[in-house]
């Protein structure tokens, strides 16, 4: 079941199941309220997608976690530990599907990140490995923009990840899905790039949610972004990139310069 967050016309964001070309309109928040519906359908056309879900608390990321990407880093002298890489974004860095991505006056590349996304259920504190099922609500496709200079010249993530707009994510969330062997590919204006396949991930899903979940209690909403594969990822003003993911969709986001651009409702 594919859950979507939507607005008309600027109004309040609502949810709706998607059904072919149209969305069944839900009585509320699905994670909190169920899925009850209206008795509404809109056309998918006709509405303006949002970010599938504005975390409550915090955007958990995992570095490094496909071997290919991790000998990419390594020839830059990023070096990877044994256990998952974690950081964390801040919530206000969420945008939805083609809202733009912000690029900052800032000296190097900007790069985007071909991400899985987990959606956190339910609370979720020292998750056993046997038991990560039971925390999720669903899956979307991430985008871990970053200022990939800012990366090396601080000696560390926070600034040149945590940007606003830097982590869109979209275009809904898939509840239904098996995330153990799923195709990613992304393209810049068209131009292939990063490519991957979930089953090749270093550190899998239920390590994933047991790891993070000992360190951060994880509240529903909040969100995973389980790491890129290899492949070019650079990007500038102009330019669209789409995220394509096996069974949930394709995130697109057009890239503009800050001082050209007002940050869109999520």
């Amino acid at each position: 079941m594919k859950i979507a967050r939507f607005s008309i016309e600027g109004g309040d964001p609502r949810y709706g199941v998607v059904d072919d070309d149209e969305l069944v309109v839900l009585a509320g928040d699905p994670m909190f309220q169920g899925f009850d519906t209206t008795g509404e359908r809109v056309p998918l056309a006709g509405v303006k997608l949002l970010a599938p879900v504005i975390p409550r608390s915090k955007v958990v990321c995992v570095g490094l976690n496909y071997a290919d990407h991790r000998a990419d880093m390594a020839a830059a002298s990023v070096d990877a530990p044994e256990n998952p890489l974690i950081f964390l974004k801040p919530n206000t860095a969420v945008i939805g599907p083609g809202d733009a991505i912000q690029i900052p006056p800032v000296e190097g590349r900007i790069v985007h990140e071909s991400e899985l996304v987990i959606v956190i259920g339910r609370i979720a504190k020292q998750v056993p490995a046997e038991r990560w099922a039971d925390y999720v609500f669903g899956y979307t496709i991430g985008n871990d923009v970053s200022a990939r200079d800012q990366m090396f010249a601080d000696g560390q993530w926070a600034r040149a990840k945590g940007y606003d707009t830097f982590a869109p994510i979209g275009p809904w969330i898939e509840t239904e899905l098996d995330p153990t062997n799923l195709e990613i590919s992304s393209t810049v204006d068209g131009e292939a790039r990063r490519h991957g396949n979930t089953k090749d991930l270093i550190h899998k899903i239920p390590e994933l949610i047991a790891y993070i979940s000992d360190v951060w209690t994880m509240l529903p909403g909040d969100i995973i972004m389980t790491g890129t594969p290899s492949g070019l990822g650079g990007f500038v003003d102009g330019q669209t990139i789409d995220i394509t993911i096996e069974g949930i969709g394709t995130l697109s986001n057009p890239a503009r310069n800050r001082d050209v651009v007002s940050q869109k409702p999520r």
